[in-house]
């Protein structure tokens, strides 16, 4: 039989790689494809970089802590459409993001001539999350 101790520390090494793994491949994700400096040149923000980084890394721990913590999700209905919009917002600017990056809605948008409405295809994504995640956290996190 091996001891409790053994197999705790084995737990802890395989949770460890896992995570490093993961988080590995995540910042791979937002490096290679360059989302966040993208995000900030489309937004022009780039004076507030600091907030990014504080944001991305106040997220990560934050997500980290709620996947371990058992929370109860049952908030006044304003407190989750506030919950909503923010998720909405970092999915829809994720998203934005990357399909600028990989190019996709410059390339759309230059087959069916309307460049001049780029700016219009990537706000209806932004918005389109936002309203998608309001409703999920509304109607489905109750």
């Amino acid at each position: 039989m091996i001891p409790n101790l053994f197999i705790s520390i084995l737990e802890v090494i395989i949770g460890l790689a896992g995570g490093l793994a993961v988080g590995g491949g995540f910042v791979a994700f937002l490096t290679v494809l360059g989302i966040i400096p993208r995000l900030i040149q489309l937004s022009r923000t780039a004076k507030y970089i600091h907030v990014y980084v504080i944001s991305v890394i106040t997220g990560t721990l934050f997500g980290t802590y709620m996947s371990f913590a058992e929370v109860n999700w049952d908030q006044p209905t304003a407190v989750l459409i506030l919950w909503g919009t923010f998720h909405g917002i970092f999915n829809g600017m994720l998203a934005a993001a990357l399909t600028e990056v990989l190019n996709v809605f410059p390339i759309i948008s230059k087959r069916i001539r309307m460049e001049d409405k780029l700016l219009w295809f990537l706000m209806a994504i932004v918005f389109g999350k936002i309203a998608g995640s309001i409703f999920q956290w509304t109607f489905f996190m109750k």
